[in-house]
């Protein structure tokens, strides 16, 4: 069972509706959102992946971010490592899509800069039920991007040696496609926050302790901290699960 804490208390387990409006984006605008988990001692990964700091509130979560959005957005690095595919809803996902007026399938975006780290057969690009879409840039070797179409994907370049995120958000926008949910890795939440194109950070703390040489969620060049706000908390089966707006600077 799934407890509010904030902003209401606890007024008993939310009901799957009550959840769902809890985690809805607005409709009357391009919102990015960024998931993840962290264990109490900070770490985002276990042998490697975040698969082992999942709890079932986690994965409920994860699930309606996906099952409301018109994109998910990912690293390259990310995509492979945790094995991502195309989104494949459940009739459950199905359901919740249709009640919001959203297309059937969610797209799935891949970021990479290089190319290295998206293998042509990577099943994020081949296990698929709409095309996923690759941003890249001019840095990328021509038969990378060229093996990317081949196998089933649309590939974008925007940018020159690095790809330009603020372009990666218009062009979605453009394609209709304004509910945003980013799934990381922590480079690419940590060049959308320099970029100042995070709209809200989904924070799970996981009950786990994990110590070794994990990583934090973010990673880059660094920025002057961005002011948060906390818009709900939610606890279930020993797990905190965060909602923070990422503030405007000039309303600070």
């Amino acid at each position: 069972m799934i407890h509010q804490i904030w902003p209401s208390g606890d007024a008993g387990p939310l009901t799957p509706d009550q959840l769902e409006e809890l985690y809805r984006y607005p409709d009357d605008r391009t919102r990015l959102v960024v998931n993840f988990v962290s264990s109490a001692d900070g770490a985002v990964t276990v042998h490697g992946t975040a698969a082992g700091l999942g709890t079932p509130p986690d994965r409920e979560v994860l699930d309606l971010g996906t099952d409301l959005a018109d994109v998910v957005l990912v690293g390259a690095g990310t995509a492979i490592a945790e094995g991502f595919t195309g989104v494949k809803p459940d009739e459950r996902a199905a359901r919740r899509r249709a009640r919001s007026g959203l297309r059937e399938v969610a797209v799935t975006a891949v970021v990479t800069a290089s190319g290295r780290s998206l293998p042509v057969d990577a099943p994020v690009l081949t296990d698929t039920l709409v095309p996923t879409i690759v941003f890249t840039c001019g840095s990328a070797p021509a038969d990378v991007r060229e093996g990317w179409s081949a196998a089933g994907a649309e590939v974008v370049c925007l940018g020159d040696g690095e790809v330009d995120l603020r372009a990666v958000v218009a062009e979605l926008a453009r394609r209709g496609l304004h509910r945003i949910n980013c799934m990381g890795g922590p480079t690419l939440f940590g060049s959308l926050a320099e970029a100042g194109l995070v709209d809200e950070l989904r924070l799970t703390l996981a009950p786990f302790l994990v110590s070794g040489q994990a990583g934090r969620i973010a990673h880059g060049v660094g920025m002057d901290p961005a002011r948060l706000e906390l818009v709900s908390a939610i606890t279930g089966d020993d797990t905190l699960l965060m909602r923070y707006r990422v503030r405007d600077p000039s309303s600070t």
